[in-house]
């Protein structure tokens, strides 16, 4: 089932529901529990959107009294962008068989689930679960697997970049071919981006190492960057917001942490809150609810922001309208 097909099935869940439903549930799950717990994270890279992901996840366990090194087996493990690494990752996990096993990224959800058929999996900023093969069905996905989508909604940054640049023809993206959910989104970005009269040049950049190239490559041949969630080239993103200030090009990016390392601009999920929204999820599972009866969850609520400092390196003059509609603005 292709990806479109799979964003109209998405049933959105609200941050603002899943912030009520989790006070609620955690109130229920709050007294002590009768055996220790075990949760397993395995993350496919360490950079701040994943990182806060992980840390939601975390924090929502110890509001429902599952804390670390108390009454919770915690185990994390990054494989450090290696998609070899990640399989190990999971093949440990799977020997471990902890009560659930959260994976971050699809790279990581991809190895985990090719690597269990019973131990519950509750997976995290996924984009395209049904074109990762992760689950068939959004509603009811069956099986050991539910999670939380961070399909970003690429229309809405198309729209975004021709605000910040109006004048834009030429839109330089970079991403890792090898990444499944950035297959996804380099195929939107194809679709949306000629609806607003932009052409797109795509640079490929299979490991972190390599971004710096890719950026550069693009470098005369575009007039703004997007990076969308690609998690091969967010690790690496500084090397990027490097290239659009000495050319002058502006990047934006998919996620709203990227606006802090130098992006000018970006329309994106609050991660930190996408992780409590997991950690919900696997507080049901540990609860006893089986993850195949869960839906996939999406995250309908974006917030802007805009960095100043980045705007001028790179060129960019906000308009008094996107300074006002942003939730925060860095200098």
């Amino acid at each position: 089932m292709g990806v479109k097909t799979g964003v109209k099935r998405l049933g959105f869940f609200a941050l603002g529901a899943a912030a009520t439903l989790g006070a609620s549930m955690l109130t229920v799950s709050a007294p002590a529990w009768a055996a220790e717990k075990s949760v397993a994270i395995t993350q496919i890279v360490e950079h701040p959107a994943l990182d806060a992901v992980r840390k939601g996840v975390r924090d929502v366990l110890a509001e429902a009294g599952l804390v670390a090194g108390e009454n919770l087996k915690w185990s994390f493990e990054s494989a450090q962008g290696n998609g070899a690494t990640a399989a190990q990752i999971a093949k440990k996990f799977a020997g471990d068989a902890p009560d659930v096993i959260v994976a971050i990224a699809t790279p990581s959800a991809q190895t985990v689930v090719a690597n269990t058929k019973t131990i519950p999996v509750v997976f995290s900023a996924v984009t395209d679960p049904i074109g990762a093969k992760l689950v068939s069905n959004f509603e009811r996905p069956g099986g050991n697997v539910t999670g939380v989508t961070d399909m970003t909604p690429i229309a809405a940054h198309m729209a975004l970049v021709k605000r910040v640049v109006p004048s834009a023809r030429r839109l330089g993206v970079i991403s890792n071919p090898g990444e499944a959910n950035s297959v996804s989104l380099v195929a939107l970005i194809n679709a949306e981006a000629p609806k607003l009269g932009m052409s797109v040049v795509v640079a490929a950049a299979t490991k972190s190492g390599e971004v710096l190239a890719a950026a550069r490559s693009l470098v005369g041949k575009v007039d703004v960057i997007y990076v969308p969630t690609d998690n091969t080239v967010i690790s690496a993103f500084e090397a990027v917001v490097k290239v659009g200030n000495d050319a002058k090009i502006p990047v934006l990016a998919g996620d709203t942490d990227s606006v802090k390392r130098g992006a000018v601009a970006a329309a994106g999920f609050n991660y930190y809150d996408i992780g409590r929204q997991t950690g919900i999820m696997v507080m049901k599972v540990l609860n006893g609810a089986n993850p195949g009866d869960l839906a996939v969850q999406g995250v309908a609520k974006t917030d802007l922001y805009l960095n100043m400092k980045s705007a001028r390196a790179q060129g960019v003059t906000f308009t008094d309208d996107l300074i006002g509609e942003a939730k925060e603005i860095i200098r």
